[in-house]
């Protein structure tokens, strides 16, 4: 095959891609020679296309996998998607309508026929654009939310929580979504972090027995017409000669009772609250201390209903109302002012409606044991969470966990296993089928008589959440018959091959706002069935935001589409430019400009392979000294990178990973040793030189293939003769082959240093690069720079390197490196003036960087807390600068002895 003269990412990435899945390079299975590297995908919603933090997380979680794959562990990544209710409900509803069809139309089995037929067309597009990102999942494994034996699993889940008194059904007030029509759990209710601006009104009350009024404060008057009390607190001295008495509810003239209550804030508003108890979870609970009536005037789309008692306002929106009531109680004179505030909003996570307080039988979660094994895990680091900063705000939630509320009213999703028979309040049985109810249902009622259709199923479905924590545990079908012991409700692991195999997976990469809704719920679920952890580790990603700080969204239109960015950029250009700046739990920066430094980053290698790959090869020729020095030096310091990178991918500190590797590769193999073995122009390289490089190019596209896998690929492929299958994506992963040659990189970057300061004289003083000159060196260190003459000479492209100091009358142009005085000898005269500017600026620049040294050097407590290694490290910049000025003040003080002569 030959190679081609430009990379063209497109052809390359689908060939590759193809080949791959071909040659099942991603499948894995339980294998006991090897040990099990295993991660379950964040299973995105069925409705989704691929965005930047999807881009972001899979990136992040095919960089580890393709590594530990490399690394002769069975890799298992599990692909799959989220049958998101309330989100998918949404999409089905709106293609309905667009078709003429109301849901309310609708049977529940009609409308699940047009659901599945949406999930079918639709569902798989962000799995398959996955694939276009380069994502090494097991396809094969692919599961989805609402397959036959997930959906069992759930069903079974929620029949055995009940079973254990962890499930209840109730009355609760909840967060309701009107747009949605459906419940919310806590989780799923986002307030803006600077709260939004609102109105309070002030609004009086007439007293019952016509002596006066009183006035509450709020922000919701469209809620007035179901309050059934105004409570104060006992300790508030304005009002307590009105406790017992009666106020009237505008419009309605309802009396309701002054009641006293500790909860009252005295400061805020008017230190009076109406109490609403059907529509504000502290006013249920204030409802529930004094006996209040529950009026309950809101429809589940947000409308009032007729129990608001004012005909004109039946029907409307809650919002249309609050502008109708505040102009009805201006006119009516009760009105007293109208003032902004900021307070916080709850909108609903999934449509942005505001969320309403609503009283309802709903089905529960009891958390609070459930949760404790889980939150020990956490404080214990049994499961360690990546950066640590999340312990905290996980401990804090865990700490104050609340019933989780796990009904939803849609047809889309897991249905409630629980059977009705009858009307009482505990007229039904929890089943796993319909059989089994109308056994369980025959005993509680008493009646053998009941059939099947005696019994209706409830209407409701669960949460998705409440589906998804199971994922580390039944994407490998742990809870089929065969392996869940119902009596005990366990999972008998080590009957499930692969479950045992591969459970505990060893790390979850997610997103931190889904830290309480999904990950904390798997670890519950992994304590609660298996008895242990279901992942080792937890890699928390930040939010990708613009180059502005603000969060990607369609709204802003600030958001670029990933298959674009793709087209344009190449998939490894696009992974390079989303890892190049994220951290670990902090925002991602994006900036397009990242992507195409990618692009570029794939051109140098194309380009440097190119080169390597076009030289002619001279067999029985032995490697010149500097070719033998510059190897060694390479292969010295691609042992400090590989060791740099175990620690680093141990400490899940990627971005930092691919930086080490990209300055290896472009700075040290590309720009210092490629030239630095490079045959002159026309001429053959030696052959153990040559061999040596390719084996360079060799473990660093090995290194590089978990993040570029598919111009990795390529050039591995065309490196030497490969075997048919055979693919960089099972080549050994390198390791560290030996402790690094310190004092050789050392050596080396003094060289490379004296080369780098003989150019800037040669551009400075515009000394044409063809010109070669000799190098005068006065230094202690002579036996250093003979070693490595014939490197710097054909770098510098110097005539010869002598040691000592210039003769009277040879022009020299002095430079200092580190302690030592260079002279470059030119021809003609020195500008003396020039070459004096240039050392007194040189000087001043040391001078203000020793300072900044002494200055950190003399802070105790950097001293005292600092890595030995790093406080190290300080004190020789401080005597690399004390030298450096000291050889320039000497270079000075010649130069004005020269002028004085």
């Amino acid at each position: 095959m030959e190679l081609a003269k430009k990379y063209n990412p497109a052809e390359v990435e689908d060939k590759w891609y193809r080949y791959w899945l071909e040659n099942k390079v991603f499948a894995a299975k339980p294998n006991p020679k090897k040990a099990p590297y295993c991660i379950v995908i964040p299973p995105p919603n069925v409705t989704g296309v691929l965005h930047m933090g999807h881009m972001l997380n899979n990136t992040i979680q095919d960089v580890l996998i393709r590594r530990a794959r490399m690394q002769g562990k069975e890799a298992c990544w599990v692909p799959g998607t989220d049958h998101a209710s309330i989100a998918t409900e949404a999409k089905v509803v709106r293609m309905l309508r667009e078709r003429g069809i109301s849901k309310h139309e609708l049977s529940r089995e009609e409308f699940l026929t047009y659901a599945w037929e949406w999930k079918e067309k639709y569902g798989g597009i962000i799995l398959e654009q996955l694939k276009k990102l380069g994502a090494s999942c097991d396809w094969d494994r692919t599961r989805f939310t609402m397959d036959d034996k997930y959906y069992k699993a759930v069903i079974r889940v929620f029949v055995d929580l009940y079973r254990k008194g962890y499930i209840y059904r109730g009355l609760r007030m909840i967060n309701w979504d009107p747009e949605a029509k459906t419940a919310l759990s806590n989780e799923e209710v986002i307030y803006k972090e600077e709260g939004e601006i609102s109105k309070l009104y002030h609004v009086r009350y007439p007293l019952a027995d016509g002596s006066g009024h009183v006035v509450i404060a709020t922000t919701r008057p469209e809620t007035i017409l179901a309050d059934t009390a105004i409570a104060v607190n006992p300790n508030d001295e304005r009002y307590t000669a009105l406790i017992g008495k009666q106020a009237l509810v505008p419009f309605v003239n309802r009396p309701i009772p002054i009641i006293a209550d500790d909860y009252v804030d005295t400061a805020f508003g008017t230190g009076c609250l109406k109490v609403t108890p059907a529509h504000d979870p502290n006013d249920y609970e204030i409802g529930l201390r004094h006996q209040l009536e529950v009026i309950d005037i809101l429809n589940e789309d947000g409308t009032l209903n007729q129990a608001c008692g004012v005909e004109k306002y039946v029907g409307k929106d809650r919002f249309e109302v609050r502008k109708m009531i505040a102009k009805d109680l201006e006119e009516a004179g009760l009105l007293v002012k109208v003032e902004e505030i900021t307070n916080k909003v709850g909108r609903s996570e999934r449509t942005g409606a505001v969320v309403e307080p609503r009283l309802s039988l709903q089905w529960f979660i009891k958390m609070k044991d459930i949760s404790k094994r889980a939150l020990e895990a956490v404080e214990n680091d049994e499961v360690q969470l990546v950066p640590t900063k999340f312990k905290n705000i996980y401990r804090h939630w865990m700490e104050n966990v609340r019933d989780w509320c796990i009904s939803r009213q849609l047809w889309w999703g897991h249905r409630i296993p629980a059977y009705y028979y009858g009307e009482g309040e505990n007229d039904f049985v929890v089943a796993e089928t319909l059989e089994e109810a109308v056994e369980l249902a025959r005993k509680q009622s008493g009646n053998p008589q009941l059939q099947a259709n005696d019994l209706r199923q409830d209407e409701d479905v669960l949460d998705t959440w409440a589906s998804s924590w199971l994922w580390p545990i039944a994407v490998f079908d742990g809870f089929e018959d065969e392996y869940f012991d119902k009596e005990t409700g366990k999972i008998h692991k080590e009957k499930n091959p692969e479950l045992n195999y591969f459970y505990p997976t060893q790390v979850l990469v997610t997103a931190p706002e889904i830290l309480f809704f999904w990950v904390a719920r798997m670890i519950i679920a992994g304590y609660e069935y298996l008895g242990e952890r279901p992942f080792e580790h937890v890699y928390l990603t930040g939010i990708v935001r613009d180059k502005l700080g603000r969060k990607m969204s369609k709204s802003l239109g600030n958001s670029p589409d990933p298959l674009e960015l793709i087209a344009k950029y190449g998939a490894d250009g696009v992974r390079i430019g989303m890892l190049f700046s994220s951290p670990a739990g902090n925002d991602l920066l994006f900036d397009e400009k990242l992507c195409e430094q990618g692009r570029n980053f794939a051109n140098k290698i194309w380009n440097a392979f190119r080169l390597v790959k076009g030289w002619s090869v001279k067999e029985d020729a032995t490697a010149p000294t500097g070719n033998q020095w510059a190897t060694a030096w390479l292969r010295a310091r691609l042992e400090t990178v590989k060791q740099a990178l175990e620690e680093q991918f141990a400490q899940y500190r990627l971005s930092e990973a691919l930086v080490t590797l990209y300055k290896f590769i472009w700075d040290d193999f590309c720009s210092w040793y490629l030239e630095m073995i490079k045959p002159a122009f026309g001429q053959p390289i030696d052959a153990p030189t040559y061999a040596q490089t390719v084996a360079f190019f060799d473990e660093i596209l090995r290194l590089l293939h978990p993040f570029m896998p598919f111009i990795t690929e390529e050039l591995w492929q065309h490196l030497m003769e490969r075997q048919a299958g055979e693919t960089i994506c099972r080549a050994p992963y390198p390791q560290v082959q030996q402790s690094p040659n310190t004092a050789l990189i050392e050596e080396m970057e003094r060289m490379m240093e004296l080369i780098a300061q003989v150019r800037n004289v040669r551009a400075e003083r515009q000394i044409p690069n063809k010109d070669s000159l000799p190098l005068l060196i006065k230094t202690n260190r002579q036996a250093i720079y003979e070693r490595y003459a014939d490197v710097v000479k054909k770098m510098a492209n110097l005539s010869q390197i002598d040691f000592g100091e210039p003769a009277e009358g040879q022009n020299a142009i002095p430079f200092v490196l580190k302690e030592d005085e260079c002279f470059l000898l030119v021809e003609g005269s020195v500008d003396t003036e020039q070459l004096k500017a240039d050392l007194l600026k040189e000087l001043e620049y040391y001078k203000g960087f020793k300072q900044s040294v002494e200055r950190k050097l003399s802070n105790e407590r950097f001293v005292q807390n600092a890595p030995a290694a790093v406080v190290e490290k300080e004190r020789k910049k401080l005597a690399d600068a004390e030298a450096k000025i000291a050889a320039i003040e000497e270079g000075l003080a010649k130069i004005g002895h020269a002028v004085s002569k």
